[in-house]
Formats: structure tokens, C-alpha cells, sequence
């Protein structure tokens, strides 16, 4: 699966005579090929593509590529060479790049490989081409949920008074690598009693006790493509607090889950939730936007945030996690996916999401 034809359709609209990815998601989204971090540069014009890599990647890439002719730099060859021959025979002027991602000093070093070029801040392009997802894109993030999914039911047989938050961690990276992840999506987050008041905490040797919440926020990366979950459950008992608490995150999810549709801006999703969470009295504890997108990272454009007034695409694929923050005491997260439709959403997430008292 690659995006060469949608990316070398959108060159000229954008007043562009070619694009060089040089950012590991970009050359990813555009080849299906992942070489690691800086190994790797992909220049697509309106005619043609090529992906270079070094030698360590250079035999994967071959077999994998499809619609690109791939090629070997080394120290004779570099990057900036191999780019630089392909502007000169095919006459390019207007090159994007990512601005997005490129550093200062590459930057700088592109201008010198390239200087009969302009080179063009391009990841709003790329941006825009990766919010909407196309059947490919989804049925990989579909399966990255279910492996999670699987996850999930298995460690919470794991969740018990002494078991550490750091080995619940542990536990949920080994048991999605082994029901088929490629890797995870990011570190997962495992936290537990006055912990879950940090909505970005690291896990630690501490040991989880009765009456804690425990919120788990992890993904399986499937096929290069992300899923994202949290589940708070509980350890033997709530108080009515707890109790109130959670129901309030998880009717502030299901009124964004019912305002979400294409053509609703982010803002106005993000407002759906956080209504019911200031209705509540716990406004200043929604410390966080209700979603973000998701794809080839785990954090993409756009998301559904009060910062964002522009309308969600058709195909976006957002998380929806409101959360409630209590410093020093709890916190609550609930966290599903959701595929943006011109009708309302698709929700990839399967698990149950009712308060669960281990």
C-alpha cells in the first residue's frame, strides 16, 4: 500500500513541481516502506517517483517499493547528490519539503544540494492528505485495535493488590507484540490510585491497592498504522466520588462520540464533551482537549480541540478522551477511536467501557 499517486496528484493544485519527504512518517505514508529515523529520502514529481536508503535498508526496500524506482546512497552517492541529479534532468523549480519536521541545519544543507530550487514548506499537503484515511489505512488501524482489544482482556486478569504499575506495562507491550503488533504505539501508560490525577504519568515500581483506579492508555502498531485506547477500571472498591466521577467522563465521551461527523469543526466536538463535564462542577479538571487524530503516528492533524475552528474531514480517524483530573487524589480517562463519516462516526473500539470493579 503507498500514496504515490494521491501525493503526485496534489503537486501541481499546490503550485509544486515535486515533494522531498525526508521525515520517517511521510516517507512511510508515501512508499509503505519504513527505514529508520533519517535513513531514507523519497522525492515524488508530477511524472515520477524515487526513494533512496543505505545499504542496511536497501534490500528490504527494493522488495517492498512498489511504483518508485529505489536506489543505493553511500559516501559517493549521498542524498543530496542523488536528489540533486534527478532536479537537474527533469527540470524541477518548485520543490515542498517538511517543514513540519526538518531541522534547521538539514534545511541548510538542502539549500546547498538544491540550489537551482526553491524549496517549499509542504507538510500542510502532506497533513491534509493523511487526515482522511482510505480503506487500507483503516482496515490496519482496525486491526491495531484488536490486538489492543485482546490486550486488554488479558491483563485484567493480571490486576490485583500488589501487582506493580510498571509490570502491568510490561505486560500490555508483551502481550500485543505477541497477538501479532508490529510495535506499540507509543510507551503505554499505566497508572494507578492518587497517580491517575497526571493524565501523562510514567509507570512505576508502585504497587497497586484496593479502592485505586487504574488507567491504562496504550496502542498496537499494525501494518505501520496506530491504535489508541485508555480503560480506567477499579481494584476492589470505589467511593461515590469514583463512582460519580467516572460516569460523568463517560457521558461527556458518549455526547462527543454523538456530536462527531464530518463537517463539525474540532472545537464544537470538543464543546459536546466538555459540557458535560462543567455541567458537573469539574471543568477545570478536563485539563486536555477531547481528541486527536491518528494514522502513521499517534499524533496527527486535525484535532478536536477548542483551538480548532476548522471542520474535520470526511475519513478522519480522532480519538475521544475526555478525562477528569482530581490532583493528588484520582483521575478518570475513557478513550475510543472514531471514524469520521458524513453521517456520524464509525467507532473502532470494541471494548466495554462500563465502570469494571476487579
Amino acid at each position: 500500500m503507498n500514496h504515490i499517486a494521491s501525493i503526485r496528484a496534489a503537486l501541481a493544485p499546490a503550485g509544486l513541481d515535486a515533494v522531498l519527504l525526508t521525515c520517517r512518517a511521510n516517507r512511510f505514508y508515501a512508499v509503505g516502506y519504513d527505514s529508520h529515523g533519517t535513513d531514507g529520502a523519497c522525492l515524488i514529481t508530477r511524472d515520477d517517483a524515487w526513494y533512496w536508503t543505505d545499504g542496511r535498508y536497501i534490500e528490504a526496500a527494493q522488495n517492498e517499493i512498489t511504483d518508485a524506482r529505489v536506489g543505493l546512497t553511500d559516501r559517493a552517492s549521498p542524498y543530496g547528490q542523488l536528489v540533486a541529479g534527478v532536479a537537474a534532468r527533469c527540470g524541477l523549480r518548485r520543490v515542498g519539503f517538511d517543514d513540519g519536521a526538518m531541522t534547521v541545519a538539514d534545511y541548510g544543507r538542502w539549500r546547498q544540494d538544491l540550489p537551482a530550487c526553491e524549496l517549499v514548506p509542504a507538510s500542510a499537503l502532506l497533513t491534509g492528505l493523511r487526515a482522511s484515511k482510505d480503506v487500507g489505512e483503516l482496515d490496519r488501524m482496525v486491526r491495531a485495535q484488536r490486538i489492543a482489544e485482546r490486550a486488554l482482556t488479558e491483563v485484567l486478569n493480571d490486576i490485583r493488590p500488589g501487582v506493580t504499575e510498571s509490570f502491568l506495562a510490561a505486560r500490555l507491550v508483551f502481550l500485543m507484540r505477541s497477538f501479532g503488533a508490529g510495535n506499540v504505539s507509543f510507551d503505554p501508560i499505566v497508572l494507578s490510585g492518587a497517580a491517575t490525577s497526571v493524565p501523562h504519568g510514567v509507570p512505576t515500581e508502585k504497587p497497586v491497592a484496593a479502592g485505586d483506579f487504574v488507567t491504562m492508555d496504550f496502542g498496537a502498531l499494525y501494518g505501520g498504522y496506530c491504535s489508541d485506547m485508555t480503560r480506567t477500571v477499579a481494584v476492589g472498591h470505589v467511593t461515590d466520588e469514583m463512582q460519580h466521577v467516572y460516569a460523568t467522563v463517560l457521558a461527556a465521551q458518549r455526547a462527543g462520540i454523538a456530536a462527531a461527523k464530518a463537517g463539525v469543526t474540532g472545537r464544537d466536538l470538543d464543546r459536546a464533551a466538555r459540557d458535560v463535564i462543567e455541567a458537573a462542577g469539574y471543568g477545570a479538571a478536563f485539563t486536555h482537549s477531547f481528541g486527536h487524530s491518528l494514522g502513521v503516528e499517534i499524533h496527527e492533524s486535525p484535532n478536536a480541540s477548542p483551538g480548532n475552528d476548522q471542520p474535520l474531514p470526511a475519513g478522519c480517524v480522532v480519538s475521544a478522551e475526555p478525562g477528569i483530573y482530581l490532583a493528588g487524589r484520582f483521575g478518570v480517562r475513557i478513550e475510543d477511536v472514531l471514524h469520521l463519516t458524513a453521517d456520524g462516526c464509525d467507532n473502532l473500539t470494541r471494548a466495554p467501557k462500563e465502570l469494571l470493579i476487579l
